[in-house]
């Protein structure tokens, strides 16, 4: 089927093309019978073909269904039309983080609030026993209003390595892959990914703390942590090298670079291992830094300054 504005998909009718990734085509969306703008995200034809891989996405699917969060883009339900199986889900309104970037580092101040949102986002999912995998600012929808979205959980899972193969485009990971063997898949976008996604090991909850890491301090910086001119070099830089701790402003609360540190620990077992910790300590750092702190609801739990989104 081919796939254009106005094209109906059961009780959906698309409205425009909003991006492309390794994990499908993400169309806006107007559902008809209750009258509301969605997203809907055309699943990679690949994936129907496998079973083993279509039984643990439709698994993923339904526990992140399950999911409710302000600061998590919830997944309405999961459709199938001549074949073609598509999920609907909230529709954000906003540019993400990367677009935001794209123009320059963020102040401390926003940085933080927007940290925060991200850390209570990832205790959510954890606590309920997803993990993201994708973790990146192409990931995080920032609202006019300065809320954040944190899309796509759990469904790079849908591509675990022993059913997966090569995409035609590395630079649309989630899935990329290691001399295109079926042992070397690797999940995650290469300059986002922990050590152990780099080496096709199995992750766990800390390889989003890593993603959380990269994700705060590019929002301080404008930069990536780790890059390179290819695939490899990325993946090389994420196993040998370390951070570059000169590029954050010289604003940066020490508690901040602390915190920064142990996210980005190479070994898993010295990082991080809690969003619930990386809250508490994104929290603190926000109170030490005398910065308005707010709660995904709204209400304050300190106000010492208001709060102001910049934008």
């Amino acid at each position: 089927m081919q796939l254009a504005p106005g094209t109906v998909l059961l009780h959906y009718t698309l409205v425009e093309k909003l991006g492309e990734g390794g994990m499908g085509v993400v169309w806006k969306a107007l559902d008809t019978s209750l009258d509301r703008e969605v997203a809907i995200k055309v699943l990679p034809e690949a994936l129907s073909q496998e079973v083993d891989r279509l039984a643990r996405f439709e698994r993923e699917a339904k526990l992140l269904a399950g999911l409710n969060h302000p600061n998590i883009a919830a997944v309405y339900s999961v459709h199938q039309v001549e074949g073609m199986r598509f999920l609907a889900m909230e529709f954000v309104p906003g540019e993400d983080l990367a677009q935001r970037l794209a123009r320059g580092p963020l102040p401390v101040a926003e940085a933080l609030r927007l940290a925060l949102q991200i850390a209570e986002a990832l205790e959510a999912a954890h606590d309920s026993g997803v993990i993201h995998r994708d973790l990146k600012p192409a990931n995080i929808v920032v609202t006019p209003e300065g809320k954040v979205k944190v899309l796509d959980f759990g469904l790079a899972k849908a591509f675990d390595p022993g059913t997966a193969s090569s995409p035609s485009d590395l630079s649309l990971s989630p899935t990329v892959t290691s001399g295109g063997t079926m042992a070397g898949v690797i999940l995650g976008t290469a300059g986002y990914m922990s050590p152990e996604q780099a080496r096709g090991q199995v992750v766990d909850r800390r390889a989003d703390i890593w993603a959380f890491g990269c994700v705060v301090v590019e929002m301080l910086t404008a930069r990536r942590v780790f890059s390179g001119d290819t695939v490899s070099d990325t993946l090389a830089a994420v196993l040998k090298s370390e951070p570059d701790w000169g590029t954050l402003p010289s604003g940066t609360p020490p508690e901040v670079r602390r915190l920064l540190t142990r996210c980005l620990r190479k070994d898993p077992a010295r990082r991080l291992r809690d969003a619930g910790d990386v809250r508490v300590l994104v929290e603190e750092s926000i109170e030490g830094g005398d910065y308005p702190l707010e709660t995904t609801t709204g209400s304050a739990r300190t106000r010492r300054m208001p709060w102001v989104v910049a934008g």
